[in-house]
């Protein structure tokens, strides 16, 4: 009996994976999903979207779009992000950096100028006006532009000093610094600041 009962035995433990990948191949799913005559070898499937998560703002994404140097997708991502929060000053003077990333100088005006109507303007939107105002040989103005950005933010930001530094001297025509136009900054409202290089 015990010699009979090992032989089943190791007929059901042979047999058992035999039968268990053939009713895998059989069914739908089998083994098409990894590849196989009439499939696409290697197949990929995306994972699913997690309904969850929280969404990353799109201000944020814009801003770094503007500083990875694409405008255009930054202000598609200002422009969803206005449908949200509402045209407010920092979207508004986020559309006119992307603008004049862009080299659309007359609608990065417009929108800056809009900005700083807005109650409580903060002074990195004042700056932004104020390089716009400079790329287009606006000097007198935007020195007066950058000497109010640089009143409001108490002269602590770096970036906004240089700039003011920046137009005195083209104002001045100093001969002690020579005045490279495409250094202007625009600065964001919170931390970091970036250099716009606009198209010709």
């Amino acid at each position: 009996m015990t010699g009979k009962i090992r032989r089943r035995l190791a007929r059901v433990v042979f047999i058992g994976p035999i039968l268990v990948l053939a009713l895998a191949a059989c069914s739908t799913g089998g083994f098409s999903a990894l590849g196989g005559d009439n499939k696409k070898p290697d197949t990929l499937f995306a994972p699913g979207v997690n309904q969850r998560a929280e969404a990353v703002d799109g201000i944020e994404v814009g801003h770094r779009l503007i500083a990875a140097g694409q405008y255009e997708l930054a202000l598609k991502s200002f422009n969803r992000a206005a449908l949200d929060h509402g045209l407010t000053g920092e979207i508004l003077s986020a559309l006119g950096s992307a603008n004049l990333g862009l080299g659309r100088l007359g609608q990065a005006e417009t929108l800056l100028r809009r900005a700083v109507e807005k109650d409580a303007a903060g002074p990195e939107v004042w700056n932004n006006l104020g390089v716009v105002l400079m790329e287009s040989g606006q000097t007198a103005e935007a020195e007066q532009i950058f000497r109010k950005a640089y009143a409001l933010d108490n002269g602590e930001s770096d970036a906004i000093r240089d700039n003011l530094r920046l137009a005195l001297a083209k104002t001045e025509k100093s001969v002690i610094t020579e005045v490279n136009e495409d250094n202007y900054k625009l600065v964001r409202r919170g931390s970091g600041d970036y250099l716009i290089r606009p198209t010709p």
